[in-house]
């Protein structure tokens, strides 16, 4: 793994700042909404308490709810609807209409309340409407029946009265009151008969002093003016359930006991709303303008997921079912919570059952908003968490960056060791050495380095030229004096020791000529006058020529160039490539192909010199034209690894270069001089 991706991996470390924030933010949200929690739950013990002494305006309880069948909900709307036989213009959710199982599909109503009004509105699926006639509109018997619908009211235990809804057409109806003594038209009441498809709409006006404490709705749907019909109810018992409603002396009591920024609901035994005062959403000055996506996902990630605050609105039917509520309707006090994924908000909910003489007669539910404490559109926290959000980012930044910058800098000086080791080019200057940081002090190091192997390499190319300068003396008196000695009455053993010592300064002899041959190279470059001449002409004589010298061998000379004329001395040229036929050979088998090439690169003439043959070591390829360096196994005493040194000496004073590089089946050696100009150059 490289530098850069180390300390990116760092750099992540920093995300354990963020991290440990969040849990700092979710940990004191949990704690702040608990004690709210904890404070509204005594309030609403307090209130309950107070409530409690007001057992006559809560209705009757379980034992009541079940003789007199289902309840019924009166909502208190905030405006008079007209009576046109449409819901439009009702301020109410289509959610609060209660449904009831018809003979062709639903029936849904709503009883609502304004003023000293009481409003109905009714929906009926009916495939065929029967319409009354005069006689009939307010009979519950034959001989002749018709489609209707029929509000009973009851005072228990006095006996009930009915009103009934039922018209000759499609329009304004007179509407009837009918009671065990008989019936007569009623003309407080107004109502509208409203056709629709597939059924018809009902609503009308009432008087609420018309009303019994018991409510319910009835739908008579007949087939023809024969057929009595079918009933549907929304209520089961012989008397209908107790009609619920805001209790107008509770919804005082409860407005001087809330505060500011909570609501407070109040329910009967069974869940029905009786009391509903305050707003526990965010106060005007609170209010913050639109929150970004990022931080609202941000949000939603930190903070624990709640219920949606739509479960905290009063429930558009009028009765309280959710959880937390029917606990305290059970007797034993509870508390939720609520928060929306969209704005954040979060909502506290409490509720507390109010007693008396022992029984649960309903509740007290307390709702207050954490926009105090903690949400997404309070300041404080969108501040911190951009702060940590663009911190943690910048901290990333600057890590990668500096990974970046430092990685370059240590690739920088890793290319210019690699380029001063395969140039020769062993004292240059190497990247940062000036800098005053780790990385200088390792580029002085490796220039140290550097400096020293260029002073060894010296040594080593003089060390042939002097030791073929002090052992040619001491060589000649050797050989001078076994010469004498040949001339003197020996032994045949000590004849035998004069020859073998004779043999050995020959050998000597020839190994000082090749290390001398070096330097007179060198020398040869240094004073030769460089001169035009076709190189293509002299490969053809010269290979001509290998074929006769090495008689075990087969040449191949590969070339499409008709001329190629160079700079430089063609003695030297044939030299060089005397030493590199001669390698080729040694590493090839009899009757191997040996071919010399040479082609165009650009502004340079390549030759080249391929053999089969064992590939190069992977490690010598660079040390490969070093003086006295040499790639043959075994004792081989006949090479001093001086012939590719002298051909290098002679590409590089031809202004050329050589190179060495394994084929698939073989080493190729190239060497490239450049093109002579027009002028001879």
């Amino acid at each position: 793994m490289n530098l850069k991706r180390q300390l990116l991996l760092v750099s992540l470390l920093t995300l354990v700042l963020p991290w440990a924030g969040c849990e700092f933010i979710r940990k004191t949200e949990t704690a702040l909404r608990e004690t709210q929690q904890q404070m509204l739950s005594g309030t609403a013990r307090a209130v309950a308490e107070s409530l409690g002494r007001y057992p006559e305006e809560f209705p009757p309880g379980v034992g009541a709810g079940h003789l007199y069948g289902d309840q019924l909900y009166g909502h208190r709307l905030d405006m008079q609807p007209a009576i046109d036989g449409y819901f439009d213009d009702w301020p109410l959710e289509p959610d609060s209409l209660r449904t009831i199982r018809g003979t062709d599909g639903p029936i849904r109503f709503a009883i609502g309340l304004y003023d000293r009004w009481a409003f109905l509105y009714a929906e009926v699926s009916d495939r065929k409407i029967v319409y009354a006639t005069p006689s009939t509109l307010a009979l519950d018997d034959g001989p002749e029946y018709a489609d209707r619908v029929m509000l009973v009211s009851a005072n228990p235990p006095i006996l009930s009265e009915t009103i009934v809804f039922a018209a000759e057409a499609p329009g304004p109806i007179v509407t009837y009151i009918r009671t065990t003594f008989g019936f007569a038209p009623e003309p407080t009441v107004q109502a509208r008969w409203q056709d629709v498809p597939g059924g018809y709409h009902i609503e009308a006006r009432i008087p609420a002093n018309l009303l019994g404490t018991h409510l319910g709705v009835t739908v008579v749907n007949t087939s023809s003016a024969n057929d009595a019909g079918i009933r549907s109810s929304s209520f089961i018992a012989q008397v209908p359930g107790l009609f619920a409603t805001i209790s107008p002396y509770l919804t005082e009591i409860a407005g001087n006991l809330v505060q500011r920024g909570m609501r407070m609901i109040v329910t009967d035994h069974g869940g029905w709303r009786i009391a509903v005062v305050g707003d526990p959403g965010i106060a005007p000055e609170q209010a913050q303008g639109p929150v970004s996506s990022w931080l609202r996902v941000a949000y939603n990630a930190l903070v624990e997921p709640g219920t949606e605050p739509a479960f905290a609105e009063p429930d558009p039917t009028g009765r309280e079912q959710q959880p937390y509520i029917v606990t305290a309707l059970n007797g034993k006090r509870s508390a939720s919570w609520f928060r929306s994924q969209e704005s954040g908000r979060a909502i506290v909910a409490v509720a507390e059952p109010v007693s008396s003489d022992g029984a649960t007669i309903g509740t007290v539910v307390l709702q207050q908003g954490t926009n105090a404490i903690l949400s997404l559109t309070n300041q404080g926290l969108a501040r911190l968490m951009n702060v940590t959000i663009i911190t943690t980012l910048l901290v990333a930044a600057a890590l990668l960056g500096y990974a970046t910058w430092l990685s370059r800098r240590i690739r920088r000086l890793s290319v210019a060791a690699e380029d001063a080791l395969d140039n020769d080019d062993l004292r240059k200057e190497l990247p940062s050495g000036d800098s005053g940081d780790e990385v200088g002090d390792l580029s002085r190091s490796f220039s140290h380095v550097l400096s020293q192997l260029a002073d060894y390499n010296d040594y080593l190319r003089s060390l042939a030229s002097k030791l073929s300068h002090e052992l040619r003396t001491p060589l000649a008196i050797v050989t001078s004096s076994l010469e004498n000695l040949e001339h003197e009455t020996l032994t045949e053993a000590s004849a035998s020791y004069t020859a073998r010592a004779k043999d050995g300064a020959d050998r000597l002899r020839r190994i000082l000529s090749a290390m001398s041959e070096a330097s007179r190279v060198e020398e040869l470059m240094e004073h030769a006058e460089a001169e035009p001449f076709d190189l293509r002409a002299v490969l053809d004589s010269t290979v001509s020529a290998y074929r006769d010298v090495y008689d075990n061998r087969r040449f191949a000379f590969d070339s499409e160039l008709d001329e190629a004329i160079v700079m430089g001395s063609p003695e030297l040229v044939i030299q060089m490539l005397d030493k590199l036929v001669d390698n080729a050979a040694d590493f090839s088998l009899d009757n191997d192909v040996i071919t010399i090439s040479l082609g165009l690169d650009g502004s340079d003439f390549v030759l080249g010199v391929h053999n089969p043959g064992p590939p190069l070591p992977e490690r010598m390829r660079t040390q490969l034209f070093d003086s006295m360096v040499s790639v043959r196994s075994g004792g081989d005493n006949k090479h001093l690894g001086l012939g590719l040194y002298v051909a290098k000496l002679i590409a590089e004073g031809h202004g050329g270069r050589i190179t060495a590089g394994n084929t698939d089946d073989g080493v190729r050696f190239s060497v490239s001089v450049p093109v002579a100009d027009s002028n001879g150059h």
